[in-house]
């Protein structure tokens, strides 16, 4: 969104001669409770963005991209490009989050699979019950419902 895009909500707040005055001052406006974009994403949003980019890129084991990815590969390479360091596996990963209820997810969040504590697999949560994941072999990144309850979440830190 440009500073042209929000002046008119501005104008309601800050009155169409204020509003006027500072885009045509400063080309860019500055208010109290706006952020630019790049200011407002967040790691986790940026990471989310990243692994649906790849939509489409094939699940090959043990990579981490830029072309090819297993499932903890593409969350590794997207929280990387986000600035933020995972290590390798999904069982290290959610090591490295700080575990949160379902009720507490939020897009961006990694979805962790698990059969009792050996966790298997990893994707990122995309809200409204989906992922976007590297599931297996001949299959590509895509995105998908969660389709088990057996499943854990982690907020990267």
């Amino acid at each position: 969104m440009t500073a042209l895009n929000r002046v008119p909500s501005l104008m309601v707040r800050a009155g169409t001669a204020s509003a006027l005055t500072l885009a045509a001052v400063g080309g860019s406006i500055v208010a109290p409770g706006l952020a630019s974009e790049a200011e407002a994403a967040t790691p986790a949003s940026k990471a989310l963005r990243i692994a649906a980019s790849k939509k489409g890129s094939p699940y090959r084991w043990g990579a981490t991209g830029p072309n090819r990815f297993d499932c903890s590969g593409l969350t590794l390479y997207s929280y990387k490009k986000a600035g933020k360091k995972l290590p390798r596996t999904a069982a290290q990963q959610y090591n490295k989050t700080r575990h949160i209820s379902a009720k507490n997810r939020k897009a961006g969040d990694l979805v962790f699979f698990h059969s009792g504590s050996y966790v298997y697999h990893v994707g990122i949560y995309a809200g409204k019950g989906k992922l976007w994941h590297s599931p297996k072999t001949g299959d590509v990144v895509k995105l998908q419902k969660i389709w088990t309850r057996s499943v854990w979440y982690g907020r990267v830190k």
